[in-house]
């Protein structure tokens, strides 16, 4: 979503550390094409101009200027005030103490609400939470039956009456979720194309009536300076406590996250990063400041790969690469991990070297080929998987068949995975020879 941002702010702080020293009139340069870098990924202009007055201030100072890395320096002050601009720190939603902690959801129809109950569900059940959903949208058709289907996907329990009145399944629901013991209870509210008082009347009726503990507005990041309009309005009428963020992983300019939290005083708390259930990420400040600046978010690729990888099956697989016993099926089991991660440029986007300038020329294209080799893989027997030498010019023919690739791609994928062998026996002898040389040290080991 901001990779021109990135690009422009790149160029700007890239000429600026290629001074000797820096000049009062060097940094206002600078500052003027960062100005205008952030009017153009549509922050609000009131936003900009405090933005840009703050970092003035504290970039013109005598400690910046006569610093010996000064360019440096500025891109620090860029980056505080950046982190500042989107809230400070991570803002989580607390559990209320005796449950169910409600979580009532709020905005425009499209704005992605009924997906963001369930993304939000499963990020409570993966931290081992036992969320109940609720449908309270009786006038879009199918609203009801779209979020069962949601639901029955995370096998969790969904309540909604297309006879009922909304007021009255938030209460039910909230009394059901207290009689079973489960939490939170999410209310998915229903929305409208454009803000109008009847739909505000009902949601100021059911915060009244059910009394929700956290207030979440949903929030399209697609549509610009209009989410940031939108906020300002049910911020005023209803009151909401946090936003939901939803097609960050699309290509708009970003100007509303830039914008949200300085505008309505209210932060950010999670960001949709696409379509499946799991790509809901709650929202990190620092992180989204380093990646706008190109210095990537190394911690939140850790966290990424922490939740796909089994550790007993990582040791085993070690013990394996050890063994020289990395089969086909222990290739295929890494892709998978690999690709239940995200997309490839979204994981490149995260990898400081790679930020900002788009996927690698190396890596172009390996999405498709990843889930090639998956299906080449599949259509092998288990004995072939288990050894590949056994696998002829026949057996190719029909593996490629199978998987309806051609017989070069199951070579390639044949080659690659023997070249992988082989700088695994490469890493183990280096690591007997280091272990040798670590004996010999008297340093070593005190």
């Amino acid at each position: 979503m901001f990779d021109n941002l990135t690009s422009r702010l790149n160029t700007i702080f890239d000429r600026l550390r290629g001074y000797g020293r820096l000049t009062e009139e060097n940094v206002q340069e600078a500052l003027r094409e960062v100005r205008v870098a952030l009017l153009e990924a549509d922050v609000n202009f009131k936003v900009v101009k405090g933005f840009i007055e703050r970092v003035r201030e504290k970039a013109v100072g005598q400690d910046v200027l006569k610093s010996l890395t000064p360019g440096q320096h500025v891109v620090k002050v860029v980056r505080d005030e950046l982190v500042e601009l989107l809230g400070g720190s991570a803002h989580r939603l607390a559990m209320a103490p005796h449950p169910p902690t409600v979580i009532m959801l709020v905005g425009l129809q499209g704005s992605g609400k009924t997906t963001t109950a369930a993304k939000l569900a499963r990020h409570f059940q993966k931290a081992g939470q036992h969320p109940i959903l609720a449908s309270a949208d009786v006038y879009r058709p199918a609203a009801i039956d779209q979020l069962k289907t949601l639901g029955a996907a995370l096998e969790l329990p969904v309540l909604g009456d297309p006879a009922a009145q909304p007021v009255a399944i938030c209460r039910a629901a909230r009394d059901e979720a207290a009689q079973r013991g489960l939490s939170p209870l999410i209310l998915d509210t229903a929305g409208r194309l454009h803000i109008d008082e009847e739909m505000l009347a009902e949601l100021k009726a059911i915060k009244k009536d059910v009394a929700p503990h956290h207030v979440l507005l949903v929030v399209d990041a697609m549509t610009g300076q209009d989410a940031v309009t939108v906020a300002e309005k049910f911020n005023a009428a209803v009151g909401v406590d946090a936003f939901v963020l939803t097609k960050m992983d699309g290509d708009a300019r970003g100007g509303a996250a830039l914008s949200i939290r300085t505008v309505t005083g209210r932060p950010i708390a999670f960001v949709g990063m696409g379509e499946k259930s799991d790509a809901l990420e709650p929202f990190h400040p620092d992180r989204l400041a380093a990646r706008i600046l190109g210095m990537g978010d190394v911690l939140s690729l850790v966290e990424k790969a922490q939740a796909v990888v089994d550790q007993d099956q990582a040791a085993e697989l070690a013990e394996k690469i050890r063994s020289e016993r990395f089969t086909l099926e222990d290739f295929a089991q890494q892709l998978k991990q690999l690709r239940s991660m995200g997309p490839l440029e979204q994981l490149m986007d995260m990898v400081p070297m790679f930020k900002g300038a788009g996927m690698p020329k190396e890596l172009r294209g390996e999405e498709s080929e990843l889930r090639r080799y998956e299906a080449i893989i599949s259509s092998m027997t288990p004995g072939e998987r288990q050894e590949p030498s056994i696998i002829n010019g026949s057996r190719r023919a029909r593996i490629a068949r199978g998987s309806g690739t051609q017989v070069a791609e199951v070579n390639r994928l044949l080659k690659q995975h023997a070249q992988l062998k082989k700088m695994m026996k490469g890493l183990k002898q280096m690591e007997g020879r280091m272990g040798k040389l670590k004996g010999s040290l008297p340093f070593f080991g005190r």
